[in-house]
């Protein structure tokens, strides 16, 4: 039996079935029906009563879908709840990866505490990162090293803290991947001890951005002075614009030691940054010439930020973390086997990119928590009706519930297009892998050449396809690198747009921090700055991407496409893309010769257009490609609605552009609209589902009477 995709989510929307129990199911397991708080049930309630009527009136029937037949009766809604969370948290052992993390913040500990000074709150998130480090030492002392290794569990726990603890976000991504995971990037973790950091002895931070030198780190000016008389470095801060900005390096949380960032000069020649590790504090206070000075607090959750100099401090010579990119004997010879100091400072804070999908996920985990609350709210929060008497939860009305459905359907978008960035950049491997694969190859050659006498051509053709598949790897790891640089960018913005919405659709309840909400967009600005600011990461993938990127066209169509067609709206998004890179394309060519910054200047605008499409139309494909693996017949056709629902959005500013060229009739524009109504209407009343799908903890919901249906004043009755 096949339904169409209007017939599906009808009949889903018209059985009621209680939620999954308290405790819930891990991410990626199956919801079961069971006990339901009375919140719960008013939710579900008033979804199926008060707005499937609307969607019954406005939905059109003819929309034909690929949904099989549906479940039985009585079970749709947690069959198709429990795909959704399946395919939401999709990955590599969803219970490790996930689940660890969600039980945790299931837990009294990480609940909301009011009345906290700034610098009590800060010292709380050091509190909580040490519970985490238990959470992973109890799985081996060791953990937590092979945990900075693991792309999929780093950027998983980032999801799961970001709703709960902004500061703690901040601290763990630190820690873990700009700290721990360097170290282990480097030689120094074969034969140095990393216990105190593991064992979370010594708490990690990084050091790379200066006073004067943000978004220009390439020209920092702190130095490292190999020192051959008396051996190891000298590590200084010659200017107070070389000051390092708003590292975590005061007392708070206890002894810290840093990799940071410095210019080393051998003999008074400049060989590039690399990184250093150099301790900073012990249970005394700061070591001998290092200055930290506390800067005042900022927006959002508290985080010791400070400035912090260096004068003439000594380090030894294994403070300096050496690899491919870099090696210095004690004699002070250099090799490396990149070309210039560019590619080795590149690779030395080759965690910035990791660091930038967990700046991802943290907000997207912050997004998905604030429509789980707003959309809870939604159908507990009463209004009066259009008769006499008849009270309706705000859900029922479309200029309430169809700005959060926009919202759901990016946060959806957002799920899967970094689920996506992260499967690649997991996929990369690490240098160590890369490193053996070239002693291989490099083994096996040597055995060609001696087998033939001379071997040189099997030498030369080795050596051609090595060649041919450097450059391939290159080119793959530099594509993955720009797509997570592009995905921190929309994903965090997007995070932004959503909290807010949700903020606003809570009304004045969504102003006070117990409520869950109010502290997230100012949480969310942090993660846009950081790891890369996002205008500044999108101008570079936009000037990379004018020329050396291929827009994959669709084939040309025979017939005109059905605007209800996902797959056509996602073709129409690519187009729009296509159609921003010409324009770029045009603007650098004939841009004023002879004035680089105005070229540019005529080129920018295009080109960051070109990027966003191209952040949509990545994220559409991988939302596609979702809704492709629902097994549930109900998941599959909210997905395909959502995903409609999220294109025609995307869709609304290119459509002049894809009128003039032909790619859209005007009849088709004028259909638009109309088709964005209908998918809403259709997803509409499965509002509740597609929250909950996100499956945040019941205890941790529980604590926040926004989502429990209460209201602030619920505070005032508590001890």
């Amino acid at each position: 039996m096949t339904v169409t995709t209007s017939e599906a989510l009808r009949t889903e929307a018209s059985r009621r079935v209680p939620p999954p129990p308290a405790g819930g199911p891990e991410p990626g397991s199956p919801s079961a029906p069971g006990a339901t708080t009375t919140a719960e049930r008013d939710v579900t309630q008033d979804a199926t009563q008060d707005v499937s009527h609307d969607a019954t009136r406005d939905a059109s029937s003819d929309v034909s879908r690929d949904a099989d037949a549906l479940p039985g009766a009585g079970t749709a809604t947690a069959d198709a709840r429990a795909d959704l969370t399946r395919l939401l948290f999709a990955g590599p052992d969803p219970d490790r990866t996930h689940g660890t993390w969600r039980r945790l913040l299931g837990g009294p500990a990480f609940t909301y505490r009011p009345g906290l000074a700034p610098a009590e709150r800060a010292a709380l998130s050091y509190e909580r990162l040490r519970l985490l480090n238990d959470v992973l030492t109890a799985e081996d002392p060791a953990a937590p090293a092979r945990f900075a290794a693991d792309p999929h569990r780093l950027a998983a726990l980032h999801e799961w803290i970001g709703p709960v603890d902004g500061g703690l976000t901040t601290l763990a991504s630190i820690h873990y991947n700009l700290f721990l995971g360097s170290l282990v990037d480097h030689d120094l973790a074969h034969d140095h001890d990393l216990s105190p950091f593991t064992a979370m002895r010594r708490v990690g931070t990084f050091l790379c951005t200066e006073l004067e030198h943000g978004n220009d780190v390439a020209a920092m000016e702190t130095v490292a002075v190999l020192d051959r008389e008396r051996g190891g470095f000298d590590l200084h801060t010659p200017t107070p614009g070389a000051a390092k900005f708003m590292p975590n390096t005061s007392l708070t949380g206890g002894p810290k030691t840093a990799v940071v960032a410095a210019r080393l000069l051998v003999d008074g020649e400049d060989q590039g940054i690399f990184l250093f590790l150099t301790p900073l504090s012990d249970e005394h206070g700061h070591l001998p010439g290092i200055r930290v000075r506390r800067l005042p607090d900022r927006t959002g959750t508290p985080v010791d930020h400070c400035l912090t100099s260096f004068t003439h401090v000594r380090l030894p010579h294994e403070a300096l973390l050496q690899g491919e990119h870099g090696r210095l004997t004690p004699e002070g010879s250099l090799t490396s086997v990149l070309g210039n100091r560019r590619k080795r400072f590149l690779r030395s804070i080759g965690r910035v990119t990791m660091g930038k999908l967990c700046m991802s996920a943290g907000t997207l985990g912050m997004a998905r928590a604030a429509l789980t609350i707003a959309v809870r709210h939604a159908h507990s929060r009463r209004i009066s009706g259009p008769r006499a008497g008849e009270r309706l939860p705000v859900a029922a009305h479309r200029s309430h519930h169809g700005r959060l459905l926009d919202a759901l359907a990016t946060a959806y978008a957002m799920t899967f297009l970094h689920r996506e960035v992260v499967d690649r950049f997991a996929g990369l491997g690490d240098g160590e892998g890369h490193r053996a694969d070239w002693a291989a190859g490099a083994a096996d050659a040597g055995r060609e050449d001696r087998a033939d006498g001379t071997g040189r051509g099997d030498r030369e053709d080795r050596e051609d396809r090595e060649d041919r598949e450097d450059r391939e790897d290159r080119e793959d790891r530099e594509e993955i690198e720009r797509l997570a640089a592009v995905a921190k960018g929309w994903i965090t913005w997007q995070a932004r747009d959503i909290a807010i919405e949700c903020r606003e659709r809570c009304g004045a309840q969504g102003l006070f921090p117990a409520n869950g909400i109010s502290d997230l967009p100012a949480n969310i600005e942090g993660g846009i700055t950081a790891e890369g600011d996002n205008l500044v990461i999108w101008v570079k993938a936009a000037s990379e991407m004018v020329f050396g990127h291929t827009v994959p066209l669709p084939p040309a169509r025979t017939a005109p496409g059905d605007v209800d067609d996902p797959a056509f709206l996602r073709d129409l998004l690519t187009h729009a893309e296509s159609l921003w890179q010409k324009r770029a394309r045009t603007a650098l060519r004939e841009g004023p010769s002879g004035d680089p910054t105005g070229r540019w200047n005529a080129t920018s605008t295009p080109a960051l257009e070109m990027v966003e499409a191209h952040a949509c139309r990545t994220a559409a494909d991988a939302f596609l490609a979702a809704a492709d693996r629902a097994t549930d017949p109900t998941a599959r056709a909210l997905l395909r609605a959502l995903c409609r629902v999220f294109l025609l959005r995307r869709l609304r500013e290119h459509t002049g552009d894809l009128l003039a060229e032909g790619l859209l009739t005007p009849d088709q524009v004028r259909a638009l609209p109309r088709a964005l109504d209908t998918a809403t209407a259709e997803a509409a009343p499965h509002l509740p589902t597609l929250a909950e799908a996100f499956d945040l903890p019941p205890d941790l919901l529980a604590t926040i009477p926004l989502a429990s249906g209460a209201g602030i004043t619920r505070t005032l009755e508590q001890p």
